[in-house]
């Protein structure tokens, strides 16, 4: 059955009593995760079990025995299952009946064709709930950047407004990333038209962010590739720097809960700011590769180097590549 997504978070109550099974498909991917986080996860359960769809097809005999197994049910859970496709179909068919009051499953998956089994099947079955996310508008891409400048206390015009949402290519995602990148290295709260100009989906080829997981992950070879594609601009090396500063005190925050809590999945679920699903894997990898010692080490090492950087701005470039060398060569960093 289709419903349309201010429908069902009008009126969650009512749905979550009438549904057991959702599908959450489309293009907007930021507004699907936003949907899950703030609204659906709060109001079905803090037991929440994270799948890939791989991951089910993989051991589908486990995840069958899971859901006949009844001691699965003696509390409300809330199963989670990225990326489906229709090779899940089957599976979907013959099982989706054990969804119940204390179970609830979420499939998401970006974007279904209509000729798609699985998309067919939800839209059919009256015991299903399907929900498409279609590309956000201009209004509500406009009213989410000016929700943002507000809560941080930015001043900025309609018309610059504007102009980041088209920087941003009217897309949720590009445009949340570019609200992170102002606000971070920003220091000014009135942001004018040559700041935008400068700080937003700027010339530089490759991205900052993809460059810093993968230093955090220890990948040289991608690294490599990633830094061959740089430009040598003292105005990106010191966002890097911004950035990679705000992803080590995330990855230390993480790290001290997982050290007390051991549930690693469970803590990246209820992590706030909310981790996109699509992140996850990289951060289990990067908790994996650093040690809370290695974290605060480096900490210190970034505030150090960007002052070296503001000083030396020629040699800026050579500066984070050779920290970025030694962060990945190194195996101990302290």
């Amino acid at each position: 059955m289709i419903i349309k997504y201010f429908e069902i978070k009008k009126n969650l109550k009512l749905f979550k009593k009438k549904f057991h099974i959702y599908l959450l498909y489309g293009v907007n991917i930021g507004l699907i995760e936003k949907f899950i986080q703030e609204d659906l996860k709060k109001n079905f359960s803090k037991n929440i079990f994270n799948y890939t769809e791989n991951e089910i097809l993989n051991n589908v005999n486990i995840f069958r025995e899971n859901l006949l197994n009844k001691s699965f049910f003696e509390e409300d859970k809330l199963i989670i299952i990225n990326q489906v496709t229709d090779k899940m179909f089957d599976l979907i068919k013959e099982n989706y009946i054990f969804g119940s009051e204390n179970l609830k499953i979420i499939l998401k998956s970006e974007n279904l064709e209509k000729k798609s089994k699985i998309r067919g099947f939800f839209e059919k079955n009256k015991e299903l709930a399907i929900v498409p996310f279609y590309e956000d508008t201009d209004e509500t891409l406009f009213t989410l950047a000016e929700n943002f400048f507000q809560k941080n206390q930015f001043k900025i015009s309609s018309e610059n407004l504007n102009l980041i949402i088209e920087k941003s290519k009217k897309n949720r995602l590009n445009l949340l990333n570019e609200l992170e990148k102002i606000s971070v290295l920003n220091k000014k709260k009135t942001i004018t038209f040559d700041q935008i100009i400068k700080l937003v989906n700027s010339s530089k080829k490759t991205d900052s962010s993809e460059l810093i997981n993968e230093c955090l992950t220890k990948n040289k070879k991608k690294i490599i590739n990633i830094l061959n594609e740089s430009l040598s601009q003292s105005d990106e090396n010191i966002l890097i720097l911004k950035l990679f500063l705000k992803k080590l005190k995330n990855l230390k925050r993480l790290k001290e809960v997982i050290n007390t809590k051991k549930n690693t999945d469970q803590v990246l679920d209820n992590f706030k700011p909310p981790i996109f699903w699509k992140d996850k894997s990289i951060i289990k990898k990067q908790l994996n590769t650093l040690s809370l010692k290695e974290i605060n080490f480096l900490i210190k090492d970034v505030n150090r180097l960007e002052l070296i950087i503001k000083k030396n701005p020629n040699n800026s470039y050579q500066i984070l590549n050779n920290f970025i060398f030694e962060t990945v060569s190194t195996n101990n960093l302290v």
